[in-house]
């Protein structure tokens, strides 16, 4: 059975700035069932302005990370015909789930020194949790993890998925799979032109098992 959850628009007092993003959320709980199967999340906002529209094209960034988790990541050598485990190290925080939607191609939404800055991509948000200092060593168990996880739809990116109407209104939907893990799912909407951010808004959805041993 399929959970929609719908993120509508409505206008709160803000902060008067060139652009800010506008949104709403309907529902802020997904239940795990026993006959959870995933969930589409239906994201829709609207930019309010202050000011003439730029002629600078805007982009829109939405990103779902589920809650953050230590994980081991061990490395497999063949020897003597047999898989065996050689080496391992562990990542002191990564997202159980995490999903990054775009409105362009993701050279075109940002740039690499504001993807460092905001932490969008999900290797930029794994690095913002480690404490220790990242080695060559460290990167390729990371990217290890993202390779794999992207293989199980749990990390996901979304390239050309927003929908951008005159530079105004945006939408997009985010499927989530059955195997979630409970927790807060932070939501993230980032604005941008010339790849910098120039608003952003904060929400959450709460996950949840129900009815279930």
């Amino acid at each position: 059975m399929r959970l929609v959850w719908i993120l509508w628009i409505f206008y709160v007092a803000l902060p008067v700035q060139a652009e800010d993003v506008v949104l709403g959320l309907s529902k802020d709980r997904v239940a795990i069932t026993a006959t959870f199967d995933g969930s589409e999340i239906l994201v829709f906002g609207a930019v309010k302005r202050e000011t003439a529209i730029p002629e600078t094209p805007l982009q829109v960034i939405v990103t779902i990370a589920g809650p953050y988790k230590p994980i081991v990541v061990r490395r497999k050598d063949k020897r003597f015909g047999i898989w065996v485990n050689t080496e391992n190290t562990k990542i002191e925080a990564a997202p159980s789930f995490y999903a990054v939607a775009t409105s362009a191609p993701w050279d075109e939404v940002i740039t690499a020194k504001q993807d460092a800055k905001h932490q969008v991509s999900v290797a930029r948000a794994i690095k913002a949790r480690q404490t220790a200092p990242a080695d060559a060593e460290q990167e390729r168990f990371t990217e290890a993890v993202i390779r794999i996880r992207s293989d199980e739809n749990l990390y996901q990116l979304l390239e050309n998925e927003v929908t951008v109407d005159q530079q105004t209104l945006f939408r997009t939907s985010i499927e989530m799979p059955s195997n979630l893990t409970e927790g807060h799912y932070d939501t993230r909407i980032l604005l941008t032109r010339n790849g910098v951010v120039i608003s952003t808004l904060n929400t959450e959805i709460d996950v949840r098992k129900v009815g279930l041993e």
